[in-house]
């Protein structure tokens, strides 16, 4: 479970959260949902502790952020951060490849080429393993990067905006991808989505963030409604259903 106690953050002395405080269970998919500026972004980062944790506690299976090193942290919870700047003469199969560097420190064993052959095999990286990134799309890099924290071979998958770059088919390929991986391989994924439908369709729980502060929480049916169309995100747009699930009209 991750939980997160009273955090607060500021940048630069500009207040971004306002003592948040989630629980969120292991196993799915949690998507974490809101406008541009809610702090959607910057929470996962606490978690990950890509950024450093002023107020609050949070922790991770009991394993506390800030306390606890981060190369224990990194055999916990993987990250896919929403900038993914690396150099582009890196091949895709070294990139890959890095996902397992908390585990073998630099000295790979058969075990570490065998999670890297699976998750270049899961993605469908396999044509392309010899490329470098700068001679691939941006979509197929998204991919890459996704497949890098997967090798990973954590129990948490933190994704910041996995659906950048790609277009309709690859955002569903992606998707279908990671509720797989809950369903299957038992994983807990935490993902910042921007549009609602997908995290309504895929997520088992939503969270939704506006302004710094949790505006609901709970199943997609239970919290996608007009009322959070109109007070979180300031839209009209109206809510039909399909199996079972909300779809918001555009």
């Amino acid at each position: 479970m991750i939980r997160v106690s009273n955090v607060s953050h500021s940048i630069g002395g500009a207040p971004i959260l306002h003592d948040i405080s989630v629980e969120i269970p292991k196993g799915g998919i949690t998507a974490l949902i809101g406008p541009n500026g809610a702090g959607k972004s910057t929470l996962l980062s606490l978690i990950a502790r890509l950024s450093s944790l002023k107020t609050g506690e949070i922790e991770v299976d009991g394993l506390q952020i800030g306390q606890v090193s981060d190369r224990e942290l990194a055999r916990h919870l993987a990250i896919m951060a929403q900038s993914t700047h690396v150099s582009a003469r890196l091949r895709v199969e070294e990139l890959v490849g890095f996902g397992r560097y908390p585990w073998h420190r630099g000295r790979p064993g058969p075990e570490d080429h065998a999670i890297v052959e699976s998750a270049i095999a899961r993605f469908g990286l396999g044509t392309m393993r010899h490329r470098f990134l700068d001679e691939i799309s941006g979509g197929q890099r998204q991919r890459a990067f996704v497949a890098m924290a997967f090798a990973q071979d954590t129990d948490y998958l933190l994704l910041d905006e996995p659906l950048n770059n790609l277009d309709i088919a690859g955002a569903r390929s992606l998707m279908r991808l990671l509720r797989q991986m809950a369903d299957e391989d038992g994983k807990t994924i935490v993902i910042v989505l921007h549009d609602i439908n997908y995290a309504a369709r895929f997520a088992d729980r939503i969270i939704a963030l506006h302004e710094g502060r949790v505006a609901a929480m709970g199943a997609p049916q239970e919290i996608v409604t007009q009322d959070l169309l109109t007070d979180v995100f300031g839209t009209d747009a109206e809510i039909s259903h399909q199996d079972g699930r909300p779809v918001v009209l555009v």
